[in-house]
């Protein structure tokens, strides 16, 4: 049996004091991201050209993904063709999201745009229990302009429309696509933490190759999808 540190044992005064004091960074950092989403609705944005994607239903303009709305976030999922399995960060992430509906009060749409065909998208997304929207700019140029192009890395973006206008008005990739899962935040919070190699952790607390405690792509398949 693997013995782990354990955090220090202290009395409810102690720990109560400590605790504040962790708040009050907790509270500034709450405060600075609340200044951060500031500043991002004040960035400018771009006008993009039309497009025209591809979905369940065939052919689609990009004007016309938004589906009424007036925003819409596009989660750029990574592809492979060559894969049997697509990037288990992407598949897991976005297989988490199940009910979107509440962005109806946002004026707002989210949905995945792969570089995939779309038939093999739509089959990958039944197969790992992904129920978000897909669809495909394998054959449209849409990709590359957002940062997300064949066989490149994953994206987030967000656009605007105005009638029949879409613009561009903020973009991350990384890390900063964290923001969106709960997963991570989860996770934070355990007296553990991610147990990953790069993380400041007191000494003898478990520590992990990065990535190790991730779910691959066959794992999201087995607990959520069809997996064959």
């Amino acid at each position: 049996m693997i013995i782990m540190a354990n955090p220090p044992v202290v009395d409810h005064a102690t720990w109560r004091k400590e605790l504040d004091e962790l708040r009050a960074r907790e509270k500034a950092a709450t405060r600075e991201l609340d200044a951060i989403a500031a500043q991002r609705r004040r960035l400018p944005m771009v006008r993009m050209p039309e497009y025209t994607l591809v979905g369940a239903e065939g052919p689609v303009r990009l004007v016309d993904i938004f589906a009424g709305k007036s925003q819409l976030i596009v989660y750029n999922h990574m592809w492979d063709p060559d894969a049997e399995w697509q990037c288990g960060g992407c598949t897991s992430l976005t297989s988490s999201f199940t009910r979107l509906g509440f962005l109806d009060n946002y004026d707002a749409r989210f949905v995945i745009v792969t570089q995939g065909p779309i038939d093999a998208a739509l089959a990958y997304a039944e197969r790992v229990g992904n129920t978000m929207t897909w669809y495909s700019t394998a054959d449209s140029p849409f990709g590359a302009d957002v940062d997300a192009p064949p066989g490149g890395g994953f994206a987030l973006n967000v656009f605007l429309r105005d009638g029949e206008t879409v613009y561009r008005t903020w973009h991350t990739s990384g890390r900063g696509v964290e923001q969106i899962t709960y997963t991570f935040p989860l996770v934070d919070v355990l007296p553990y933490g991610r147990q990953e190699e790069w993380q400041d952790s007191p000494e003898g607390w478990p520590q992990k190759p990065t990535y190790s405690g991730w779910l691959d792509s066959p794992d999201v398949a087995r607990l959520y999808g069809r997996a064959t």
